[in-house]
């Protein structure tokens, strides 16, 4: 054997072995997030003290799980698992024999005999498709209700190795009626975009998995580097600012469902006492832009404030190499003594517009 054959090699079994091990752990994912939604459906119709706390235990659920330290347990997401075991209830049986698990013998066929299986839904290899399909495929399955078109979704992805994204683009665009009223139903699947299975990166930026396996998630995921380089410069400009600004988070990921954004920066205004939100967009500011802010900040207002904190502040920066400007938004803030406040204790647009225009010269040259 040469010596580059042997590097060839070993490139080739550490690739194969790490995409084994990632697989592997989405599969135990996907098997802890079916047992989640299994064991708070069977609190919600069991337990004991339920009437004393209400009905719904999940708010109280993800708050005490918060405080444990564990990630992934917000309120969304069990939602997500109770939902997920709701609509896959035979799931356990396959994967008890896959995994070898013991000590879920209360999960019996008594359990799962209350979900019938759909009538005139033709049957699936649930080998198959927890083998091959991640969880984050699961969420976009469970978005459709009628278990017909799930069941062609679920098939269509094992034949096409559809990626999470080809399998949400189906949805969408309505893939299974379209299909049902065309003569020719095999042309109208195969427009849909032929990938190979995801990469080995693909893997380690779901969020799902990464929260699973309690990875940090890294800003660079899902920035250019000219937004790096701004970005970083900008965290820098603002402490040195002074005014009151304390770093909290650099690309803060909020979810819903499949759907994730990350917000570029997250200050705690120690004077204004609220979070103030930065977003950077490499371009001219678009009124997409300030509906996007203003999502964040109701996110930041419902789930991130804590008791005596202010509405939250959004800062939209937009940068081009010729046209520069920075934009707030604004809305939500409580009255207008604390408007005056906040137009004090914020840098003002003219320092942050010189700043934008600065580094994209800079960053271009």
């Amino acid at each position: 054997m040469q010596f580059s054959e042997l590097i060839t090699t070993l490139e080739g079994l550490h690739q194969q072995l790490s995409h084994q091990a990632i697989r592997q752990a989405d599969q135990l994912m996907t098997l802890r997030n079916w047992l989640i939604g299994f064991y708070i459906v069977e609190y919600e119709q069991h337990g004991e003290d339920r009437a004393t706390y209400g009905q719904n235990p999940i708010p109280r659920l993800a708050l005490a799980m918060k405080k444990q330290g564990f990630r992934g347990f917000s309120d969304r997401n069990l939602y997500l698992f109770k939902n997920f075991y709701l609509t896959y209830p035979n799931i356990l049986q396959f994967l008890t024999a896959k995994f070898h698990l013991t000590g879920y013998e209360s999960i019996n066929n008594k359990s799962l005999s209350k979900y019938n299986h759909p009538d005139g839904v033709p049957a699936i290899d649930y080998n198959l498709l927890i083998e091959r399909l991640t969880f984050t495929h699961f969420v976009e399955l469970m978005k459709v209700e009628d278990p017909l078109r799930r069941r062609f979704y679920e098939v269509e992805a094992l034949k096409n190795a559809w990626t999470a994204q080809d399998l949400n683009r189906a949805i969408t665009t309505l893939l299974a009626e379209r299909t049902g009223l065309s003569t020719d139903k095999a042309a109208v699947v195969s427009r849909i975009k032929d990938n190979l299975s995801a990469g080995l990166t693909d893997y380690i930026r779901n969020p799902y998995l990464l929260e699973f396996l309690n990875i940090e998630e890294k800003a660079e995921f899902s920035e250019n580097d000219l937004e790096i380089a701004i970005i970083n410069h900008l965290q820098e400009f603002l402490l040195e600012l002074g005014h009151g600004f304390c770093f909290e988070a650099r690309q803060k990921r909020i979810s819903f469902d499949n759907r994730h954004y990350r917000i570029d920066l997250v200050f705690y205004h120690r004077v204004l006492k609220c979070h103030v939100l930065i977003d950077l967009k490499i371009g001219e500011f678009d009124h997409a832009d300030a509906g996007q802010m203003n999502m964040y900040l109701n996110y930041y207002a419902d789930q991130e404030a804590t008791l005596g904190d202010n509405p939250p502040v959004g800062i939209i920066l937009c940068a081009s190499k010729n046209n520069a400007m920075a934009k707030y938004a604004t809305s939500g803030l409580a009255h207008e003594v604390f408007v005056s406040q906040y137009l004090t204790n914020l840098p003002a647009k003219e320092q942050l517009q010189a700043f934008i225009e600065r580094e994209s010269r800079n960053i271009s040259d």
